[in-house]
């Protein structure tokens, strides 16, 4: 079963973990476990009181799929930190392009113009967080409702003077020229570029290469699968991915991530000159294996190739 939710912070590379759960975008690990383990003894067919089969499957979609990954992705201090960078971030991005947001909720527009932003934002979470995981079926709407005010209230929160969001009239109302006029302010004022998805690639490349001086290679490999998550089409990504492999003697693995480097961008030189080593390399250690002293010859053969492989990687300026 999937779960289309499409409202507020949801988009088809982001979950918003803290909707899921029903905690605040700033709450800590302390009430975010808390929180999580009362929606699990509600769902968990061990504690619930839930009656029907119908409502026990849905329980049980919920707990497997949303809740159980939203609470160990962010019980990691990691995924946490780096989560609330990226809530952040959304968060200016969001107050930029503040013209261009529907909210389909009148506690989100409501939201959007409170002057109370705090206390309303946790009224209005509180409201729906009681009922999100009651009527199963109405859960994943719920659950939008919450992003959305978690996406005005990221909005609000971020910067200085962020002004009021243009919220969407219903389809029965016509936007007056009084409430359309606030949205013309924020324009006025200077603004950063949008953070992008190549910005938010190149800072786990650099978080990898750390680590990769570190010789610290699992973490490194860590930082790399995160940003192919935001850039499946990252050359450079598989490429590095490749050189770590390599250097941790997975030589398959390499393989796959330097041939879709390759099928990214032909050009890459990292990939190209990574895909001749290992083919050079098991074409030699065949041969010295088929010669006399062919273990020896092979042991030689693959010595020198990594060797090469590791000059290669070394010298490239990063």
């Amino acid at each position: 079963m999937s779960f289309n939710i499409d409202k507020g912070l949801f988009t088809s590379d982001f979950i918003d973990h803290h909707a899921v759960l029903g905690v605040p975008v700033d709450a800590d690990m302390k009430g975010i476990r808390k929180q999580y383990l009362k929606i699990a003894r509600r769902l968990h067919p061990d504690s619930s009181d839930i009656k029907t089969d119908s409502d026990r499957r849905l329980a049980s979609e919920y707990l497997s799929k949303l809740v159980n990954p939203a609470y160990e992705y962010l019980s990691q201090e990691k995924n946490f930190s780096e989560h609330q960078i990226i809530l952040k971030l959304k968060g200016q991005q969001a107050q930029r392009q503040q013209e261009t947001i529907v909210l389909s909720t009148d506690r989100a527009r409501q939201l959007a113009t409170a002057a109370n932003t705090n206390g309303d934002y946790q009224a209005a979470l509180k409201e729906l967080v009681e009922h999100q995981y009651q009527a199963l079926e109405q859960t994943p709407e719920v659950i939008g409702r919450i992003s959305e005010l978690n996406l005005v209230y990221l909005m609000r929160t971020v910067g200085q003077d962020n002004g009021a969001l243009r919220t969407a009239a219903r389809p029965d109302e016509q936007p007056s020229a009084s409430s359309s006029a606030p949205a013309a302010k924020p324009a006025s004022r200077p603004a950063a570029p949008p953070p992008t998805k190549d910005s938010l690639v190149d800072s786990f490349i650099r978080r990898s290469e750390e680590f990769e001086k570190q010789q610290n290679y699992a973490k490194a490999i860590l930082e790399l699968r995160e940003a192919l998550k935001l850039n499946p089409k990252n050359s450079n990504c598989h490429s590095r991915m490749g050189m770590i492999y390599i250097k941790t003697k997975q030589a398959k693995m390499a393989r796959i991530h330097f041939d879709k480097a390759l099928e990214i961008n032909p050009n890459d030189e990292i990939a190209g000159a990574g895909r001749r080593m290992i083919e050079q390399s098991g074409n030699a250690s065949q041969a010295g294996a088929k010669s006399a002293g062919g273990k020896r010859a092979a042991s030689g053969k693959d010595t020198s190739s990594k060797g090469g492989l590791f000059g290669l990687f070394g010298g490239r300026k990063k």
